[in-house]
């Protein structure tokens, strides 16, 4: 064995054992309970960045204890290829997004490999691959003729520059992120997932989740957003409006009805359009809301702006005119595009109404009688939905508390038929259509003659080419009559192939299943590998994706159960959410007023007493720096840490250990040097313990015999300590706190007298222990470790360590003694010990006794196994 622990001849050993062995192949075997762990896969950027390494090694650590469980495990890696950046960088290089990509896949793959995560890479998966998309167009191609997905007109934020539609999050001050060009709202052709279908269905199986994080499901249910309300009709003025018609809404507050005192609509509204034929001022509002952004952020937060229609509504149960006014906050396509405003008891709508003087009518009350409404001034209980107001100058519907004017309402809006109960979601269809060319394409033929007809299975894959450059303005594939032109499936003739892609959240909805199966051809999944394999049983990733990607691979999964690919409810049985990486920012202010980040360690930190920075000053220049606070790591703050040069330098082990003891894996991790070191101390520790040890010559570890006191203590403690970390891996997931108790427990045997045969035999069986409880975390070590303590054998052909219940039976106890609450000394007594033969051993120490100061015993509190207080 080597003297010194050498990391980079460490681990290039343990993992060409693994690769050549084969360790973490995965096969199904009905003999043994199957684990299936899984982080959410990478999206090939370039390179890993720190916080990658988190998530997998969470996961590794969870897939590598369960392995040591007697576990059947599962833990596969693949790539979330399809995406704007890579057609971003192919635009910068002038190179093919593909060549980008692959190139990407296995720069990053080789530091996956550097890492020596127990990963089976023979189901490794890209999703831009025909391979892989084959299967999602032909579930799309299903869903299609099922109605599951549509055709229909939706509202976009569209860049005029590029040709293209816009996220949500790449509108910037209105404008496209990268053209700089104002956004307009645009209605274009889209296809649709009718995921409101299963809108009850993914509220409801949330409940089923008990391996969630409340905070998910909770952010869940909000998305989804099942409310109860009233449809209710307010039929057209047909003095202003010039013809009959009628204004539907949606609202949870019937109960409010007699309050309502305008309604708005949405600027792409029919009565917006006809009120602005002759009205200047109104064309252009109109034209102004239409290149806002359709994000409801940006709608929550943006000034709300209105202006008169000159047309009316009757309220249908009062018969009074309400004005009808254009509204930026009101958007088209949810619902029917119409709010009713009643501006003393909905926040939005009193701004509203307070800026254009607009009434305000008072008709709920506290019911204690307390009533305090002032209409310049918003407070809580006007918005009250309870029992605890009541209606006021609401006429037949007064004094009547939330539900029973509801109720009452509700009853006479249907009994006229002007309105019904109605159960509403927040949650929308998932437009899917992207003018994109990296990504699915979507297998419809559109024919003059046919119309919209589903790409046939035997034509599948419907093949993206890969040696095309885009160049921004719009999607290539519409300028590409070799990719587009085609015949009619139906009718054999000339038609036009979709050049619209699928946006990538598909692809990332179903790779899980996949996983079970991924070179299966002659199906999406294979039923009885996925029968085996599904649920996935712990699924790692950020928080970030805690709802649309979350939400849509159970939609998905749903989906797929309904074709009989998969048997379960749900994909994933828990979930685990893990913190960010973060670090500290230096920069200094360019004389344009932008920053010039500074990487940390190019930076000398003065701190004060008590560790905090005080100064700071850039390493090659000497001059003073900013201190920007803690942020998450990034490239743009260049406050990140290549995990690359990281392993160079200190080894993949060390970076692992670092991330799982520097924090619970759910919290943020501060990104420490001095952490880093701490960690590649211990290491070093660990291997001249173990060296220490091999060099005296190993033995068999403990088996049976009559053991010192001193040993009997360090087998009490590693065998606590196996029980503790057993349940700090599997039940609570506190990796950081398993990785104290080893330490502890190589405390303990530092500690301990280990001479004499007996000695060496349960520092064999200590060491042993703690090599395997490590090994999780630190698997390359681990490994080498153990082919020192057990020549002949590998780690990964062994067990968890079994515990010794007899060993974790006292026969003594150890108690500390108090004066009048201060440690004087400490006695040691038979665990079965009466608390007369307790006192008397604590009266007895000599060093008690001197502090005792001959005076008696007042009282003597024996807290059980612990201490005793003696008050004189």
């Amino acid at each position: 064995m080597q003297e010194h622990y050498s990391p980079r001849e460490v681990e290039a050993a343990a993992q060409a054992h693994w690769e050549t062995t084969a360790a973490f192949r995965a096969v199904e075997d009905t003999t043994r309970p199957k684990y299936y762990a899984l982080s959410m896969f990478p999206y090939p950027s370039g390179k890993l960045h720190m916080g990658h390494v988190r998530n997998y090694t969470i996961t590794d650590a969870l897939a590598r204890f369960m392995k040591l469980q007697g576990y059947n495990v599962l833990q596969p890696m693949g790539w979330d290829a399809f995406g704007l950046p890579a057609e971003n960088a192919a635009m910068k290089s002038g190179g093919a997004p593909a060549a980008w990509t692959y190139a990407n896949i296995e720069y990053m793959k080789g530091q996956l490999k550097q890492l020596g995560f127990a990963l089976d890479w023979e189901r490794e998966l890209a999703t831009c691959t025909p391979e892989y998309y084959r299967w999602e167009q032909w579930l799309f191609t299903r869903l299609f003729e099922k109605g599951i997905i549509y055709k229909k007109n939706g509202v976009v934020n569209w860049d005029p520059v590029d040709q293209t539609v816009l996220a949500n999050e790449q509108v910037i001050d209105g404008r496209g992120w990268r053209s700089g060009a104002l956004v307009e709202k645009r209605e274009i052709p889209m296809y649709y997932f009718a995921i409101t279908k299963y809108a009850d269905e993914l509220l409801d199986s949330l409940d089923t989740l008990d391996g969630w994080p409340e905070q998910v499901k909770t952010m869940q249910r909000n998305w989804i957003g099942k409310s109860y309300g009233a449809e209710i009709v307010f039929p057209y003025d047909a003095a202003s409006v010039g013809h009959a018609g009628e204004l539907k809404v949606y609202t949870t507050r019937p109960d409010t009805l007699m309050g309502a005192t305008y309604v708005a609509v949405a600027a792409e509204h029919p009565l917006a359009t006809q009120a602005a034929e002759n009205n200047p001022a109104l064309q252009a509002f109109i034209a102004e809301c239409k290149a806002g952004s359709v994000a409801e952020a940006d709608m929550a937060t943006m000034e709300k702006k209105g202006l008169p229609t000159g047309l009316f509504v009757i309220h249908p149960l009062t018969g009074d005119k309400l004005p009808v006014w254009v509204a930026n906050y009101v958007l088209w396509g949810y619902g029917e595009g119409a709010v009713m405003a009643v501006p003393g008891h909905d926040e939005r709508d009193f701004a509203f109404a307070n800026k254009y003087a607009l009434p305000i009518k008072q008709v709920i009350a506290p019911a204690s009688g307390d009533d305090d409404f002032e209409p310049t001034v918003w407070k809580e209980w006007y918005g009250a939905k309870d029992e605890s107001v009541v209606t006021v100058n609401s006429g037949k519907y007064d004094n009547l508390g939330y539900q029973a004017a509801f109720d009452a309402i509700v009853a006479d809006l249907a009994a006229q038929q002007y309105g019904s109960k109605k159960t509403q979601y927040r949650l929308r269809d998932w437009g899917i259509s992207r003018q994109r060319y990296w990504g699915c394409p979507i297998p419809i033929i559109h024919c003059p003659c046919c119309g919209d007809v589903p790409v046939p299975e035997d034509q599948l894959p419907v093949v993206l080419p890969e040696n095309v450059v885009p160049d921004g303005a719009g999607s290539p594939l519409a300028r590409m009559p070799e990719f587009y032109e085609t015949t009619c499936p139906k009718c054999g003739g000339a038609a036009r192939r979709e050049t619209d892609t699928m946006d990538t959240f598909v692809e990332s909805s179903w790779y899980y299943a996949r996983y079970a199966s991924p070179k299966c051809d002659t199906a999406m999944v294979d039923k009885q590998a996925a029968d085996y394999w599904l649920q996935v049983d712990q699924y790692v990733g950020g928080i970030e994706h805690a709802i649309l990607h979350l939400l849509y691979a159970r939609f998905f999964h749903k989906l797929m159960r309904d074709e009989g690919l998969v048997s379960s409810d749900e994909p994933f049985k828990s979930l685990l959410t893990q913190g960010m990486v973060v670090c500290e920012t230096f920069y200094r202010e360019l004389p344009n007023g932008s920053k010039d980040w500074i990487a940390p360690q190019d930076v000398i930190l003065e701190r004060d007493a008590k560790g905090k920075i005080v100064g700071a000053t850039h390493r090659v220049d000497g001059q003073p720096v900013t201190v920007g606070g803690v942020e998450k790591m990034s490239k743009s703050k260049n406050n990140g840490v290549d995990p690359s040069e990281f392993i160079e330098k200190y080894g993949a082990d060390t970076a692992r250990l670092f991330m799982m003891f520097a924090a619970p894996p759910d919290q943020s991790l501060e990104w420490s040097d001095a952490g880093v070191e701490g960690a590649f101390r211990f290491l070093k520790r660990l291997w001249k313990t173990v060296g220490e040890h091999v060099a005296a010559g190993v033995t068999a570890k403990y088996a049976s015999g009559e053991l010192s006191a001193n040993l009997k203590e360090l087998r009490f403690k590693l065998h606590a300590t196996i029980q503790k970390v057993a349940d700090d891996y599997g039940r609570r997931q506190q990796f950081n706190t398993a990785i104290a108790a080893v330490m502890e427990l190589l405390n303990a045997y530092d500690k301990a007298d280990k001479s004499g045969e007996q000695g060496r035999a349960v520092a064999q069986e200590v060491l042993e222990a703690v090599v395997v409880l490590l090994s999780p975390i630190v698997p390359h070590i681990a490994e080498a470790l153990w082919s020192e303590l057990k020549p002949g054998t590998t780690l990964l052909e062994q067990g968890w360590p079994s515990i010794d219940e007899s060993a974790l039976v006292k026969t003594e106890l150890e108690l500390m003694v108090q004066v009048n609450g201060k440690l004087r000394g400490s006695v040691t007594v038979p665990a079965d010990a009466d608390r007369g033969a307790i006192e008397a051993a604590a009266m007895a120490n000599e060093n008690v006794q001197k502090f005792m100061e001959g005076k008696p015993a007042k009282k003597v509190i024996v807290v059980p196994g612990r201490l005793v207080n003696i008050v004189v």
